[in-house]
């Protein structure tokens, strides 16, 4: 039955997410937003949003290591399994603002975290604002920078602009209540297999978990890799690092403080998901420059494969 809840909090965590992504882009619409600034704000958040409810629910529930586990579990499953796979079907172009601005910001908010933890072993709420003040810096750099360069952001649906308020509402009540609902089922399906199997609850939520919340990103970017069509951007996969780190460990630790629970994150984790973060700049310029290529994607499968096989065997 647990294995059950944690299937159905999934796919109600997709649908959810689904759901609020595309009434945040109309209604975003309707204030008329920008199409740049939607692509790089708007839809960020809301696709952060099934991280945001799982880690808010296991932090209410008590279980902080799910909270943190989640969000890093899921940043070294957005290079190691989504980027990984994605180069192996179809290698990646590495633009320069790469690492002149996202690796660099990715980086320091990573460390910066590391940092915050281990001063005091607990995320307070001070800190989450901190978190949150600094993504605002972040947004506001990022804009400024795409509106200087003319980036146009293309995996926003114009269609939307023309969506009726009564569907924007229903959009609104159903990804909440999935959303709610998927969280509910996943963290509590998730805690019962850790004691069943005789885990942690970190184990799960860095494996079982992340993996879960990674899988919509990694559909999206194999069918897109397999169509030959432009996959995912390097871009899009950091700035999810960096929404995963401020957005939903801010905001959860403004409402309820996380504390670190098992020495592991601290220990093993967190310096796993810094490492996979740091090998991006040597893969992108040795020996082909600029190119993410199938061996690449390899290597970085390899070495997620090789985390989770750790993970479980310690």
């Amino acid at each position: 039955m647990s294995i059950l809840f944690i299937l159905i909090g999934l796919a109600l965590l997709v649908v959810g997410g689904e759901f609020l992504v595309r009434a945040s882009v109309a209604l975003s619409f309707k204030f008329e937003i920008s199409k740049m600034v939607i692509g790089l704000t708007v839809v960020s958040f809301a696709t952060s949003a099934p991280e945001l409810l799982v880690s808010l629910q296991a932090a209410l529930n008590g279980f902080s290591d799910i909270s943190l586990g989640n969000v890093i579990g899921s940043n070294i499953a957005n290079i190691g399994l989504v980027l990984g796979i994605t180069a192996i079907i179809s290698p990646l172009m590495v633009d320069r603002d790469f690492y002149r601005f996202n690796w660099p910001v990715m980086m320091l908010f990573s460390i910066a975290l590391y940092f915050l933890l281990s001063t005091g072993d607990e995320l307070s709420r001070i800190e989450g604002v901190i978190l949150l003040v600094a993504l605002g810096l972040y947004l506001f750099l990022l804009i400024r920078r795409a509106r200087r360069v003319q980036i146009e952001v293309e995996e926003v649906d114009e269609s939307l602009a023309v969506t009726t308020n009564f569907k924007i509402g229903a959009w609104l009540i159903i990804g909440g209540l999935a959303l709610w609902g998927g969280s509910e089922l996943l963290v509590s399906g998730a805690v019962d297999v850790a004691g069943m199997l005789g885990v942690s609850e970190r184990v799960i939520s860095v494996t079982v978990i992340a993996i879960g919340t990674s899988v919509p990103e990694l559909a999206a970017s194999v069918v897109a890799a397999l169509r030959k069509e432009k996959a995912i951007s390097l871009g899009n996969l950091i700035g999810s690092n960096i929404f995963n780190i401020a957005s939903v460990l801010g905001i959860t630790a403004i409402i309820q403080p996380i504390f670190v629970a098992s020495d592991a994150i601290l220990n093993i984790d967190i310096f796993w998901m810094m490492g996979f973060a740091f090998i991006l700049i040597p893969l992108a310029f040795l020996p082909e420059k600029f190119i993410l290529s199938r061996y690449k994607g390899i290597v970085l499968f390899a070495a997620y494969a090789v985390y989770i096989a750790l993970t479980f065997i310690n």
